[in-house]
């Protein structure tokens, strides 16, 4: 079996040594060992020395040469708007202070489908609305990677995620 064993982050390879595309939800977008299947059926393993977070235009760089360019999935998302600015700043800060991944833009955020979490929402006069859209949540000021709270990293994250 083909295995890619580095990340070239996005705009980091030549288009010509495409190999294949792999599209993948948020959550198989952090891995460091798993079976992919290429959007044109190349069969590969994904087989890194730590988990990294990959992002659309990534590539997966093949032992044996090529590339395998990455592509967010869309995913079933929240967007989140707030009325001007202020009101923007105020959700996005209720938002941070649960420690969410939360996808930033200019006007507005995408979180991924939470009902009670939609409620406080609503409560602060947000505007809210079920989108499909791929998610690429923030990284952390802290350089931590993007991932739910809950995930346990070291022997049992091992277990869970090879």
């Amino acid at each position: 079996m083909k295995r890619a064993v580095e990340v070239v982050r996005a705009c980091g390879w030549p288009a010509g040594q495409r190999a294949d595309t792999v599209t993948l939800p948020f959550d198989d977008r952090y891995r460091r060992r798993l079976r992919m299947l290429g959007d044109g059926g190349l069969d590969f393993l994904l087989d890194l020395v730590e988990p990294i977070v990959l992002h659309t235009g990534d590539g997966l760089r093949l032992e044996e040469g090529g590339i395998v360019e990455v592509r967010a999935a869309d995913e079933d998302l929240v967007e989140v708007r707030g009325r001007d600015a202020a009101a923007f700043a105020r959700i996005a800060w209720h938002l941070g202070n649960r420690h969410l991944p939360a996808q930033i833009d200019s006007d507005r955020i995408l979180i991924r489908d939470d009902h009670v979490i939609v409620d406080m929402l609503k409560g602060l006069g947000a505007d809210v609305r079920k989108v499909r859209a791929p998610f690429d949540p923030e990284g952390g000021a802290y350089g931590q990677h993007n991932h739910d709270l809950g995930h346990r990293h070291g022997p049992l994250h091992e277990e869970r995620h090879g």
